[in-house]
């Protein structure tokens, strides 16, 4: 259990061998400003993927040297090809959005030439931390990738942050299913697919984990209101996921507990070969960072 994203970069220190990441049209100075924390930190080196001019320009500015540098060049438009290159050659070990549109760089990613898929649903699993009332750090999936999930498409997401919180250390993560409601009512298709996903659970379907469902927020995030209202579950008040019931949901959820509650947050998608990390334009640099040092601790080594 990570209570804090600075624990997050602790364990990066301590993971075997170091990470790269292929940082895709990297003519960014915010997303250069965040590859040097990475590499201060001692978590992830970078690649530099771009216009290579300008991303000297912007090395310079930082008052660093570019000869100290791994910096590929790549004309504008071709830069996700070539950083999904890399990761494929075994050159890097996850990638980082810069400066060009998501859709580009995923295009890049399930190129088949490119031979980043698994076979598995892509989606989008966000870390907050500094959540008031909050002791850890949890999951909140899908917010960026999935807008309408079908009751497969959310076990493939339900089963992409599980994999991810295995790759970091846990075991066994305790998974809400979340719903307006904590009983089943035919006419809400919500509650009916959270439960088919803790039926699928119990039967295996759904492995590694344990899935509740279907589970309001308050009473999944508060033990004395689940209390208050009959509901007999350990895990409220400590959950590790809380699945959302699609991205509009995710979304808002994210910006309610951002904006509003000062939460802190890390974004990372997985379900491909490598982590990919997809911060927004207006992300602050302490997001970029601890986005990448999700990225760092769940990816593969290099081969």
């Amino acid at each position: 259990m990570f209570r804090t994203f600075d624990e997050i970069v602790a364990a990066c220190k301590k993971k075997p061998g170091g990470r790269v990441m292929a940082l895709a049209a990297a003519q960014d100075a915010s997303a250069i400003k965040a590859a040097f924390a990475a590499l201060d930190a001692g978590i992830a080196s970078p690649v530099f993927v771009g216009g290579a001019a300008r991303i000297r320009e912007i090395i310079r500015a930082g008052g660093r040297n570019p000869a100290d540098f791994n910096i590929v060049q790549a004309d504008e438009g071709t830069e996700a090809q070539a950083a999904a290159k890399l990761v494929r050659a075994g050159d890097a070990n996850f990638l980082m959005k810069g400066m060009l549109e998501t859709r580009d760089l995923l295009r890049a990613v399930v190129a088949r030439e490119n031979d980043l898929r698994t076979g598995a649903l892509m989606s989008h699993v966000v870390f907050f931390g500094n959540v008031p009332n909050c002791r850890k750090l949890f999951i909140q999936t899908d917010g960026g990738m999935v807008m309408y999930p079908t009751l497969a498409e959310k076990a493939g997401i339900v089963e992409n942050a599980v994999d991810t919180l295995l790759k970091m250390g846990y075991e066994n993560p305790k998974v809400a299913a979340l719903c307006a409601v904590e009983s089943v009512n035919p006419k809400m298709k919500e509650s009916v697919e959270a439960a088919g996903l803790q039926r699928m659970n119990r039967e295996g379907i759904i492995r590694n984990c344990t899935v509740v469902g279907p589970i309001s927020y308050d009473v999944a995030m508060d033990a004395d209101i689940a209390r208050r209202k009959g509901v007999d579950c350990p895990w409220c008040g400590d959950f590790d996921v809380l699945l959302v019931p699609d991205l509009n949901c995710g979304n808002i959820m994210g910006k309610c507990l951002t904006v509003t509650a000062g939460a802190k947050m890390a974004g990372v998608v997985v379900g491909a070969r490598a982590p990919i990390v997809l911060t927004s334009r207006v992300s602050s640099a302490e997001e970029r960072f601890n986005s990448i040092a999700v990225a760092a601790l769940t990816a593969g080594g290099i081969n």
